[in-house]
């Protein structure tokens, strides 16, 4: 698997420090993140999944602990919209340019607004999708927030 993915190069050009972690990535699996933590050995909380969604027809993006579901109530509030919805897949893939089970926050082909979780704050480091399937990064939860210029509040369930 090449370790090298536009989300390791936007990464590497905003400055990022951050490490590359393997895992065999299981296309079956129920929970794309929550077997991503278990293969790697990390707690759930720890591993966040990145979610494509629209809020009142505007792309976003929560970044979340893999183990919750993302509230669309708080997420249409937290871009000041009335209603969100999660993109379907092939749309998300469109929006990103990369496939699902692999779609990393960083790097995506169209730069959306992102909203992060603010609990991930309590971890001293996070594990995120690095641009591929099988393929993740581990880098500290403020470099995280400060390369996506995201916007820290409570977004899950």
């Amino acid at each position: 698997m090449a370790k090298t993915t536009q989300a390791t190069r936007f990464l590497d050009k905003a400055g990022i420090s951050y490490t590359v972690q393997t895992y065999d990535y299981d296309p079956n699996a129920f929970k794309v993140g929550l077997q991503a933590a278990s293969a790697i050995g990390e707690p759930a909380s720890r591993v966040l999944k990145t979610l494509m969604a629209e809020v009142d027809g505007k792309p976003v993006c929560a970044v979340i602990p893999s183990n919750e579901e993302a509230s669309m109530k708080k997420l249409a509030a937290i871009f000041n919209g009335k209603h969100a919805h999660m993109l379907t897949p092939h749309d998300a893939e469109r929006l990103t340019g990369y496939h699902v089970g692999g779609i990393s926050p960083f790097g995506q082909r169209k730069r959306v607004p992102v909203a992060f979780e603010e609990q991930a704050l309590g971890e001293p480091y996070v594990v995120m999708n690095g641009g591929g399937r099988g393929l993740q990064v581990k880098l500290l939860p403020a470099d995280a927030i400060k390369a996506l210029s995201a916007i820290t509040a409570s977004v899950i369930a």
